[in-house]
């Protein structure tokens, strides 16, 4: 790479000249895989993720016991990407796995897609066949900058050796900078074997990124000017907020103008649940509170969100009534799906902490409004229309547990401090409704791209940075389902190898259970290959127990990986091992609860209604119109 291109992808096969050769004598000797391994060094990186394979065995023959980041070999390329994201949300720094090429790196694809979607920062360095060979369809070879271009921030391919180090300065600083993301590094095996002058730092070549993080202009001012002109707002915050660590920003904006806050599913815990002004997430699956509030209010500010589709609903009848103040980091977010009256583009904490003096000093001019009926409306759907599971048909008709109050008992047994972790399913959703959530940074879970199998390596790659930044005093509790878990339980050898003690809760109701539930509720319960058969009881034995037939048995397969293994089918079971894991903190612990394979996640919006249709049970529906008819048709009753 004689100099850098931001068309570098377009081009499979790099381009050579007669003159391309060594001229740079300064620094100290070295292989470009022993240079990659020192510019993390330098970097500050401290610990990796990954997999060997043979194009990226050089860098793996630089890594050796002098390396100053420590080294978690994962048993699934797939499972490095997901543990970095994992390792970089809990920690807020950049997450960083190296794969080989081939299939290595299109197992990665997955994470990289992750990572798009939720804003984390990964840098993700790929083996590649040596220049020679790229395009000649070689052994393992693949175009990673090609398949990933789509939903990368960025990437690079790299054919010399002197540019590693200067390369992977840029994609560490693009990753974390802006709007966060993955960088993708294609490392050819010319570039890792080649020789080069090592010196530190680097000047990054990066003519036109520079990303906006102060508001530009009288954005400021506007947007003041509609908060007092407010008397239904709402704060609805993202998943950028989180990144941008804007947590005390969000609570003082709440505090000063009085408006509600609702969040996204990556934003939960952002703010303490126990704030007063924290009406939970909306949207499919958020409270009512907190869907009304966005449906009826006069002023949506919109603070680190995109206006995904699982939270708006049918999206030209979401917040009808509403001017929109939209602040995001990405200018391509901006009017995207919804037009804002008042677009700010900035980082999401430094735009708060120039709003807020504005906004004071509109009020002291013009005073407050008055919000009083506005939360009295909204405090009446809070404690009428609360997340419960009481009900009749909530209570389980096979003898087994409730998965809500099972994720209820984990919170309520659990340190304050714990980073909850989970998979994707009906196990994600109860996880974000009924979690009492204290702290910022304390909840990561797949949500753009919705990842089954993301929870157990993104619980291991907390736990590594749980034990790096915090001593281990954060405990790491994963909420997964048996569906999902079974996407990546090969990570359980990582978890015990690489002496992370996370604790594993699997809700084993032997379904897919979001699937069933939408199966049941649009498509005729026509249970259609989403009966897992992995711990529903068959036979009656002779004592007169049952039987299970249980593939795989979850507690031998925990104890094979060297892991501490139980299974509670009683309360009185759930609660005695929710007490022994929490005091287990030597080995990873799994809990298999036998739950209800019926249980339902509600409040609930159809894919395609307006959020005025959610349903909070079923023939509830207390954001309707008296009369008006809002059945969703099964063609748009789609994932």
């Amino acid at each position: 790479m004689a100099t850098p291109t931001p068309l570098q992808a377009f081009s499979g096969v790099p381009k050579t000249h007669a003159d391309d050769t060594q001229t740079i004598v300064d620094g100290e000797k070295m292989t470009g895989a022993q240079a990659l391994v020192r510019a993390l060094e330098d970097l500050g990186v401290q610990d990796v993720f990954g997999l060997p394979g043979g194009a990226i065995l050089p860098v793996y023959h630089a890594i050796n016991d002098d390396t100053k980041f420590r080294f978690t070999l994962v048993r699934h390329e797939q499972a490095a990407g997901h543990a970095a994201e994992g390792y970089a949300v809990a920690t807020g720094r950049v997450g960083v796995c190296i794969v080989t090429s081939g299939p290595g790196a299109t197992n990665m694809i997955t994470p990289i897609a992750d990572a798009n979607m939720d804003s984390v920062p990964l840098v993700v360095i790929t083996g590649q066949v040596g220049v020679n060979a790229i395009g000649t369809d070689a052994f393992q070879e693949a175009d990673i900058v090609g398949a990933t271009y789509p939903v990368v921030k960025h990437s690079y391919l790299v054919t010399r050796a002197q540019d590693i180090p200067r390369v992977i300065a840029e994609a560490h600083y693009i990753a974390r900078s802006g709007r966060p993301g993955p960088v993708v590094v294609d490392l050819t095996k010319t570039a890792q074997v080649g020789e080069m002058y090592y010196s530190w730092p680097q000047r990054m070549i990066l003519p036109g990124y520079n990303p906006i993080t102060k508001a530009h202009g009288r954005v400021l001012s506007d947007a003041a000017k509609l908060f007092a002109q407010s008397y239904r707002p709402v704060l609805y915050v993202g998943g950028g907020a989180s990144r941008s660590n804007a947590s005390k920003e969000v609570a003082e904006l709440a505090e000063i103008t009085g408006a509600p806050i609702v969040t996204t599913l990556p934003a939960r815990g952002i703010v303490p649940d126990d704030n007063p002004k924290n009406l939970g997430m909306l949207g499919m699956h958020g409270t009512v509170a907190a869907t009304a509030a966005a449906q009826r209010c006069d002023l949506l500010v919109a603070i680190g969100a995109r206006f995904d589709d699982r939270v708006t609903g049918k999206l030209d009848a979401f917040a009808p009534l509403a001017r929109v103040i939209h602040i995001d980091i990405d200018p391509a977010e901006i009017g995207k799906n919804r037009a804002p009256d008042v677009p700010i583009v900035g980082d999401v904490a430094t735009v708060l902490n120039d709003l807020i003096p504005e906004i004071k000093r509109s009020q002291a001019i013009g005073g407050k409004p008055n919000l009083k009926p506005w939360w009295d409306e909204l405090n009446a759907l809070r404690e009428k229309y609360t997340i419960h599971y009481d009900e009749p048909e909530d209570q389980p008709t096979d003898g087994t547990l409730q998965p809500q109050w099972v994720v209820e008992q984990l919170s309520k047994m659990a340190d304050p401090s714990t980073i909850w972790v989970s998979g994707v399913g009906q196990h994600q959703m109860w996880a974000a409704q009924l979690i009492d959530f204290k702290k910022p940074h304390s909840w990561i879970s797949s949500g753009g791209l919705g990842t089954m199998g993301f929870g157990l390596p993104a619980a291991i790659g907390a736990q590594v940075g749980s034990a790096r930044d915090f001593g281990g005093k954060k405990p790491v509790w994963l909420i997964d389902g048996d569906g999902s878990f079974q996407m990546t339980s090969e990570e359980l050898a990582t978890a015990f190898l690489d002496h992370t003690p996370v604790k594993i809760a699997i809700l084993n109701n032997s379904v897919y259970g979001m699937v069933r539930q939408w199966q049941t509720l649009f498509y005729d319960q026509h249970y259609s290959q989403t009966n897992l058969l992995d711990g529903e009881a068959h036979t009656e034995a002779e004592e007169g127990t049952p039987e299970f037939f249980d593939v795989p048995d979850f507690v031998k397969l925990a104890e094979a990986y060297g892991c501490v293994g139980m299974r509670a089918f009683t309360q009185e079971e759930a609660v005695e091992a929710i007490r022994k894991a929490n005091e287990i903190n030597d080995r990873p612990v799994l809990i298999d609860f036998r739950v209800w394979k019926d249980a339902m996640v509600w409040p609930m919006v159809a894919a395609g209604a307006s959020n005025n249709d959610v349903t909070y049970r079923p023939g509830t529906q207390p954001l309707r119109p008296q009369g008006e008819a809002g059945a969703v048709k099964l063609g748009e009753a789609g994932f």
